[in-house]
């Protein structure tokens, strides 16, 4: 109990508040197995869709919305384009993932977050169920193999993250926006 209130003696200056934060983590972390603790830190962001976790490469995303107030549909663009959202100037296309994906509608509440995928050609925002911030790990902690997913989206995984029981399967934006399928907007 005692770090916690170390802690709360912090409260006005967040600064330090931080600083101590993060040295404790590093000690943590320095506790931790030696195979785990070393090697290059992996940063992504975890978010939800429908019943599953996923990670997203931090440089995979440009940034996080709320889901835009105004979304203007757009005639004759497959059911899980959403539409455009004019954001800071600039329209962005809407995307369902989980309409995509074939799993139904998101359905928008307070929670649902667009990620704004940061590729040169193809702009994006793709809407989730939730965003549950960042999530670091070790590249040791990385596994190739493809882990199962409810949602059957394997072929935008590009591996998975594992700490303990966890599994963190890590879905690329690059290969979902380049994909042949992605390219077909258009209904038919």
């Amino acid at each position: 109990m005692q770090g916690a209130t170390g802690l709360r003696s912090l409260r006005e200056r967040p600064f330090e508040l931080l600083r101590e934060i993060d040295r404790r983590a590093r000690a943590a972390a320095q506790g931790q197995p030696e195979s785990v603790a070393t090697g290059a830190e992996w940063v992504g962001i975890a978010f939800r869709l429908g019943g599953e976790a996923f990670l997203l490469a931090r440089e995979e995303t440009r940034e996080v919305l709320a889901y835009p107030p105004a979304v203007t549909r757009v005639p004759g663009a497959r059911s899980w384009i959403r539409g455009l959202s004019n954001v800071r100037g600039q329209l962005l296309p809407v995307v369902d993932l989980r309409a995509f994906l074939g799993a139904g509608t998101t359905a928008v509440s307070r929670t649902s977050r667009v990620l704004v995928a940061n590729h040169r050609e193809i702009p994006a925002g793709l809407v989730v169920d939730e965003v549950m911030g960042f999530r670091r790990f070790f590249e040791s902690e990385f596994s190739a193999d493809l882990p199962p997913t409810l949602l059957r989206c394997e072929r935008y995984v590009a591996g998975a993250f594992k700490r303990g029981a966890e599994v963190w399967p890590v879905f690329s934006i690059k290969t979902l926006l380049e994909s042949q399928q992605f390219m077909q907007a258009a209904a038919s």
